[in-house]
């Protein structure tokens, strides 16, 4: 049986105010609480009421993933970088890890995430289809340098993460364990009590095809995100796509240059033409590991570069600098259009269909060119989805305008397929006696993500607010001061703890009445039974933290309402 956890013993240090580098709620409060404390940039300790509350959700992790199959490993955090050179990532990571060598001079780094490693295991242990399916799983510390880290344990430089892992023979047994693992972390996320979105999204470095995010609006969050109110349609804004529609049997003039000098940025061709920025063809000049390649989209929108990046994965995208237009009498900086390109591919976003005409550079100082028609005077050597969304922009399962919303990522499963499986050729001996290549799958959860998520959501003006399901205890026992008040206060707890309730007492002697109403409220417990002024009667005043609803109950009452 657990000991009922009494304040005048516990390590928890409240504070009236907030961190003065505290940006969010669950900085804030979690250092208020005395559930965390900063041992560096992105760098966390979690103290006891902290370490309760991150076991109870890495509990209910843990439960949703034996109940498919799952089975709980531990890989080691220090990793070899020879596995992360083979599959590539040891370079697409770039600054995001932590590199290191030993007294010999090998070279290690950090575990960003384990799918190499994971690989490795299943091919030492797993020789035939006999041995397979498998969910292998593990709840570890990762680590990335982050380059600001912030947010309190949102975004952290050492964080803890529950990743899995399917091993199939076929693609049928892939999309069953990814079925398996979507409706877990609906279990898992609803159980925690977190309002979540599961949306489309992109697979990024970690590989692979299908992919989806579990997002938990919040005004922290750092995902953005759409959602159509008209339908179900969302997705992270990366993976939102626009269709192509070719625009056809409407006539142009031909081609015409236009004078326009000291007008080398879409806003001041505008003003100069007095037309929309819409009606103009911005061209944007990246490097793509080393070649110069445009971009054009319509110049009221902007380019996302994140989404160019993950478009051209693993190929290296960069800006071009003012020394790449050395030489290139082709490239006259500020007056790129698609027309006269010279060796240089050209990409656009799907609203640079055929059949549309464009106000664009003339590819000559101080002029552009208007009734430049895709198409007919330039072609696309590729569409890609790559502007910034916007509020209103269509939505592609119905049309209707898009809305745009903050969120947090707390969870993200891939069908990686045989990517890890063909670096590592891990194959098992199939049904036939030929080797078999296997299909993986990968699947994340922040677990101290999901902490600071379910902070950021439930939080109220008094402090934190936690479910029965994940809170530090399940009733925090407010002695009021007076020594009958403590006495009694003490012997609820102990009749509470033998009745399975677990329990915080607060019996701090010399603490104000008002101090202790106050630390109760902030440290979030779902019930808050006080010993107060009719404590020699007999009768607490039980509060509901989340509601705020009092009742006066007799002792017996009390303890069979709460341990019910």
């Amino acid at each position: 049986m657990a000991q009922v956890q009494r304040m005048s013993r516990l390590m928890v240090k409240t504070l009236r105010d907030d961190p003065a580098d505290a940006e969010t709620l669950n900085h804030k409060l979690l250092v208020r609480a005395g559930y965390v404390r900063r041992t560096a940039a992105g760098i966390w300790t979690w103290l006891p009421l902290g370490k309760k509350v991150y076991e109870n959700v890495a509990r209910v992790v843990r439960e949703e993933m034996d109940a498919i199959g799952g089975q709980e490993v531990l890989l080691p955090a220090l990793l070899p970088k020879e596995p992360y050179e083979a599959s590539g990532r040891y370079e697409e990571y770039g600054d995001l890890l932590f590199r290191l060598k030993d007294r010999k001079g090998s070279e290690y780094l950090l575990g960003p995430t384990h799918e190499e490693i994971f690989t490795q295991v299943v091919k030492d242990q797993c020789a035939s289809y006999k041995d397979l399916p498998v969910i292998l799983y593990q709840i570890q510390t990762k680590y990335r340098d982050e380059a600001r880290p912030r947010a309190g344990v949102l975004r952290g430089r050492e964080f803890q993460m529950k990743d899995s892992y399917s091993f199939d023979t076929t693609d049928e047994g892939l999309a069953e364990a990814y079925a398996l693992h979507r409706a877990a972390y609906q279990r898992i996320f609803e159980r925690l009590g977190l309002d979540y979105r599961i949306v489309s999204a992109v697979s990024g470095a970690m590989g692979g095809s299908a992919s989806e995010e579990f997002l938990a609006p919040a005004p922290a969050g750092e995902d953005t995100f759409v959602d159509c109110p008209a339908c179900d349609y969302a997705a992270n804004t990366e993976a939102v796509t626009f269709a192509l529609k070719p625009v056809e049997g409407a006539a142009h003039p031909a081609a015409e240059d236009l004078d326009t000098p000291d007008t080398p940025t879409i806003e001041t061709l505008a003003e100069h033409l007095g037309v929309p920025a819409s009606a103009t063809l911005k061209n944007l000049l990246v490097k793509v590991d080393g070649e110069i390649v445009a971009v054009g989209v319509p110049g009221d929108r902007e380019v996302d570069l994140g989404k160019l990046a993950e478009h051209l994965a693993p190929a290296e995208v960069e800006l071009v600098t003012a020394e790449d237009f050395e030489g290139r009498d082709d490239l006259v900086r500020g007056y790129i259009g698609p027309q006269g390109l010279q060796k240089v591919r050209y990409l656009a976003d799907p609203r640079v269909a055929p059949g549309t005409a464009w106000i664009t550079g003339a590819n000559k100082p101080d002029t552009h060119a208007k009734n430049v028609v895709c198409g007919r005077d330039f072609e696309v050597d590729q569409y890609l989805d790559v502007v910034v969304v916007e509020e209103g922009d269509p939505c592609p399962a119905c049309g209707a305008g898009l809305k745009l919303d903050r969120a947090i990522e707390i969870g993200h499963i891939f069908q990686l397929g045989r990517k890890y499986a063909d670096t590592f050729q891990l194959d098992v001996l199939g049904q036939q006696g030929k080797p078999v290549r296997v299909t993986m799958g990968s699947y994340g959860i922040g677990v101290s993500r999901a902490v600071a998520a379910l902070v950021e959501q439930t939080a109220d003006e008094q402090g934190l607010c936690w479910s029965k399901e994940i809170a530090p205890a399940d009733v925090h026992v407010v002695a009021a001061g007076k020594a009958v008040q403590t006495e009694l206060a003490l012997d609820v707890a102990e009749q509470l703890n033998a009745a399975g309730v677990r329990v915080l007492v607060d019996d701090r002697a010399g603490v104000s009445p008002g101090v202790k109403f106050t630390d109760a409220e902030l440290i979030g417990v779902p019930k808050i039974l006080v010993a107060g002024r009719r404590s020699a009667e007999g009768v607490l005043e039980l509060k509901d933290r989340r509601t705020g609803e009092r009742e006066e109950l007799s002792v017996a009452d009390a303890i069979a309402r709460l341990s019910a």
